[in-house]
């Protein structure tokens, strides 16, 4: 058993109808930012929005609570353009459902309200004060002239010499010539440790496949030093495009070098001139021999028959009995 009791407040009251503190399809939030409105003194131009905020209705629960007000008529928005271009939201809150175009109406009498209306005076723009003189169209008679004068804060720049072109350009490796890049793109199924090159490395590995062929070397020959830098022992690659990087990051001129051409009407020197065998020793050495005695160093003599001692140790060693 519930027992009420009342007591009439001397001032700052609002009487509400019991239809709409019972109205059954309002939320909570929704009556509470109604009554909440209707309890603003006359002149209040408090927003919605800042009447949530102040009575601490969340974000959802605001939409929510504000959407059942203009299906229910207590809530009505419309939207137009006032003075000055400036677009404004009017917002009408009444304590009975009102239609569309009953609230149309009542808005219509209300006045117009931008926001720089609102602005005080030192905040507000300043009228615009017009340029002196009459407008003048732009010269259309091409550049500017320049002035034939010499400015001495500015002394002449020095003119670089011409440089000569060079008869023999270095290969450009910016760009990886197809070649490279196809080389790079096969290289997957040249071994399975390859398979996974990361996409992103393929133009960096191309530019350096690019400077082994820029060499000399020849696309079976960058194969054969990728293979080599592998591991044979069964160890897996776990980033095969590091391994690549530092396979091919110094061009390697030993590994299949290119036999240079010799220029035209150069004599072509005989094979036996070109590889040199094994030098002979002169015919003053040929007719020595190694003594076979006790010496601290190797020590010649000229035999004069088939003796293997020189004159010293054949002096020193004593006959046979």
């Amino acid at each position: 058993m519930i027992y009420r009791h009342h007591i009439a407040p001397p001032r700052a009251f609002t009487q509400f109808s019991h239809d709409l503190i019972r109205h059954p399809r309002l939320s909570s939030d929704a009556v509470r930012l109604l009554t909440w409105q209707l309890s603003l003194p006359d002149g209040a131009r408090e927003s919605l929005s800042r009447t949530a905020e102040r009575a601490r209705i969340g974000a959802c629960a605001f939409t929510r609570a504000k959407r059942q007000l203009k299906e229910e008529g207590f809530v009505h928005e419309r939207r137009l353009q006032g003075p000055g271009g400036h677009w404004v939201t009017q917002q009408l809150v009444s304590n009975v459902p009102l239609s569309a175009a009953e609230a149309a109406k009542i808005l219509a009498r209300m006045p117009v309200r931008t926001p720089s209306a609102t602005l005080p005076p030192q905040v507000a723009p300043s009228p615009r004060i017009p340029a002196a003189g009459a407008p003048t169209p732009p010269s259309t008679d091409g550049h500017p002239k320049k002035d034939s004068g010499e400015n001495p804060s500015h002394p002449p720049a020095e003119t670089e010499p011409k440089r000569k072109p060079d008869p023999h350009p270095a290969p450009q490796t910016t760009e990886a010539p197809e070649a490279a890049r196809a080389l790079v793109a096969a290289l997957p199924h040249l071994s399975p440790d390859l398979r996974r090159i990361p996409r992103g490395m393929h133009d960096e590995l191309a530019r350096l496949v690019s400077r082994w062929l820029a060499a000399g070397h020849t696309p079976a020959a960058v194969r054969t030093h990728i293979l080599r830098g592998l591991p044979d022992d069964g160890t897996p690659v776990h980033r095969p495009g590091g391994l690549l990087r530092y396979l091919l990051r110094d061009v390697t001129h030993a590994l299949a070098a290119p036999t240079p051409v010799p220029a035209q009407g150069a004599a072509t020197a005989p094979p036996a001139a070109r590889h040199p065998g094994p030098t002979r020793p002169s015919s003053r050495l040929s007719a020595l021999r190694e003594c076979e005695g006790d010496h601290v160093q190797a020590t010649l003599f000229r035999p004069v028959a088939e003796e293997t001692l020189c004159r010293a140790c054949s002096r020193h060693r004593l006959p046979c009995p």
